[in-house]
């Protein structure tokens, strides 16, 4: 293992912090320390905050932090922040949130930058995730910037995840949609001290109780909570430790592992096939003559994509082929 790594499997904080932003930076050579270090995770417990801006995530994040810190737990913190249109940076409010725990050696926050990447996550966030989790965090907190209805990503991630809905957001009425409400291992009915809090409680409640449950499978609870006045924090993390133990469970433990090795595979199977995809057109200068194509409505973008996916396209012009040809250019069939 390089000395990188060693660094981080010893917990330090400065090694850990420069592999994460070469990973969100997509470096090679970072790739490299996180596949040493990948062995030396899966010890820590995620837990996964998300629902609609304005639902007081961060705010709940800070209260958790400080009780699991009680508890003598070290945390990690992804505050995944919304994207600069012009800078392509985060805007990194979760962070300015947290900064009551910026001086604590037990919590690590990093926050990371959409960059368009649809879900509520980063594209980065599994790696930071693993990080934290080699460097030896017993908690980590994945905060999701706020996100619609179908933007469900962070139930592939974390072990348990938490749903925030807010009294006159709307949420009562998603709660019979598909969408974000559907992920909840624990809802959490926050700012409950307002107008409305008791209904969207009934509500998601109602909802709960449609649910096609097992016998033994976990049923998600509904909680109250006002996280800027700390209210409902010690109950929540309670549920959190409920769940804990019935995802601990023989069976049910192994089934969330494979689960998220099938969703971490997945991934890297993605981004790795689109960016050799789009370099082998480009190194072949494929890439802008097709677009000139579609733009004259001469090909479509689904023939390509099939092309490109069974290798036919890229190998039929390296014998020789021009764009127009290979996809019978200039005949009506």
């Amino acid at each position: 293992m390089n000395a990188a790594g060693r660094e981080i499997l010893a917990g330090n904080t400065r090694a850990a912090a420069r592999l994460m932003r070469d990973l969100d930076d997509e470096i090679p050579a970072a790739i490299r320390t996180l596949k040493e270090l990948y062995r030396h995770t899966g010890r820590a417990y995620i837990l996964g905050v998300t629902g609609a801006s304005g639902a007081g995530k961060s705010t709940l994040v800070n209260r958790i932090t400080t009780h699991l810190r009680k508890r003598g737990k070290s945390v990690g913190i992804v505050a995944i922040d919304p994207t600069s249109p012009f800078s392509g940076g985060a805007i990194l409010g979760d962070r300015i949130r947290m900064q009551q725990h910026a001086l604590d050696e037990g919590v690590f926050i990093r926050s990371l930058a959409t960059r368009g990447h649809l879900g509520g996550l980063s594209r980065s966030t599994i790696d930071i995730v693993n990080v934290m989790d080699a460097m030896g965090k017993d908690v980590i907190l994945i905060e999701t910037v706020g996100v619609g209805q179908d933007e469900v990503e962070i139930v592939k991630v974390a072990h348990t995840n938490l749903v925030l809905v807010v009294p006159g957001l709307g949420d009562d009425i998603q709660a019979i949609k598909a969408g974000i409400l559907e992920i909840a291992d624990i809802f959490v009915i926050n700012k409950s001290d307002r107008d409305g809090a008791d209904k969207a409680k009934r509500e998601i409640e109602t909802m709960v109780s449609m649910g096609n449950f097992k016998e033994g499978e976990w049923k998600p609870p509904v909680l109250s909570a006002v996280a800027a006045t700390d209210k409902g924090t010690v109950e929540l993390l309670e549920a959190v430790d409920r769940h804990q133990e019935y995802i601990y469970q023989e069976g049910n433990l192994s089934r969330y592992r494979r689960e998220k090795a099938r969703v971490e595979l997945l991934e890297i199977l993605k981004t790795r096939l689109i960016e050799k995809a789009v370099s082998d057109l480009e190194a072949h200068g494929l890439l802008d003559p097709l677009l000139a194509d579609m733009a004259k409505k001469r090909i479509d973008p689904y023939t390509i994509s099939e092309k490109v996916v069974d290798h036919s396209f890229a190998f039929h012009f390296l014998n020789g082929g021009k764009p127009g040809s290979v996809m019978g250019r200039g005949k009506r069939r």
